[in-house]
């Protein structure tokens, strides 16, 4: 360029932080962001629904339905139902009994026959209202646990209450044991769960635990030492199962698997004999 009256023109350069680049150089720039939105569908169009039956201690088979992805490729549906527990009201499973209202039960599925899931026995739970309804001041709460051992192999953890009983000529507001009497009853609790739960199997300990015997026969026995009101089984878990047996469930389950039919036995008719027996009954004669 030229220089006029011997000063040279200014030259202006873009600031670092101004730059732009053209559109057509980058293709990126006029899309969105890579890959998009993705369509949104309906999850539960890649579940399907399975029944859950209950085992044989209670009087309603057929407790509810549940949901799990469909099989595809290796992850299997079975897969994501097997081990899953089931928490149901123990009156929901006695025909709807209200007496039986303040217990939950839990049921772990074990195996699945078609659209059916086999359950087992896996704990039992006094409700949270229940509790605190029992719960009152100026009485003594005494509480006792113990691991037993079925006879059929399982390893369960059983928890007791009581309370102690106001006596109807007592004169004082408040009903305490003594420490002394608190372990005695204690001591009572665990002897008669080890005793009731050790030597029975766990589908005959299911029986108790809804009839209630054993915290009737704590009740029984502890009165002796001090009056006791409210004795329950609290709560029950399975620490340890056995090896898995399918002829111990479907024994549990009975006839909730799948139909299998009636065998009928009636004789061949004329027409539906075919050659080959036509031509037996021919030699015998």
């Amino acid at each position: 360029s030229s220089v006029v009256g011997g000063s040279r023109p200014c030259i202006r350069f873009p600031c670092r932080g101004s730059r732009t680049m053209a559109v057509g150089k980058n293709k990126r720039l006029t899309k969105g962001k890579k890959g998009g939105k993705k369509k949104v569908g309906d999850p539960f169009l890649k579940k399907e629904w399975y029944d859950v039956k209950a085992p044989t201690p209670f009087l309603v088979r057929s407790v509810g339905k549940t949901l799990v992805t469909k099989s595809q490729g290796k992850k299997l549906a079975s897969d994501g139902l097997r081990g899953r527990v089931c928490e149901i009201n123990l009156a929901d499973l006695m025909g709807g009994d209200e007496d039986h209202a303040h217990r939950k039960i839990r049921l772990s599925i074990e195996d699945i026959q078609g659209r059916n899931c086999l359950t087992d026995f896996h704990g039992m739970e006094l409700t949270r209202d229940k509790l605190c309804s029992v719960i009152k001041k100026w009485h003594t709460l005494i509480e006792g646990w113990t691991d037993v051992r079925t006879t059929d192999g399982y390893t369960i953890r059983m928890f007791a209450i009581a309370f102690t009983k106001k006596q109807d000529n007592a004169v004082s507001s408040n009903v305490y044991a003594q420490a002394s009497q608190v372990r005695l009853i204690r001591k009572r609790m665990v002897e008669v769960m080890n005793a009731e739960a050790g030597k029975v199997a766990l589908r005959d300990l299911v029986k108790n635990l809804i009839a209630e015997s054993i915290g009737k026969e704590i009740e029984k026995r502890g009165k002796k030492i001090y009056p006791l009101q409210n004795v329950f089984v609290r709560k029950v878990k399975i620490l340890k199962k056995p090896k898995f047996d399918i002829t111990r469930l479907m024994e549990l389950h009975g006839d909730s698997g799948r139909d299998e039919g009636m065998a009928m036995e009636r004789p061949e008719t004329e027409a539906a004999q075919n050659t080959l027996t036509a031509e037996i009954g021919a030699v015998d004669e």
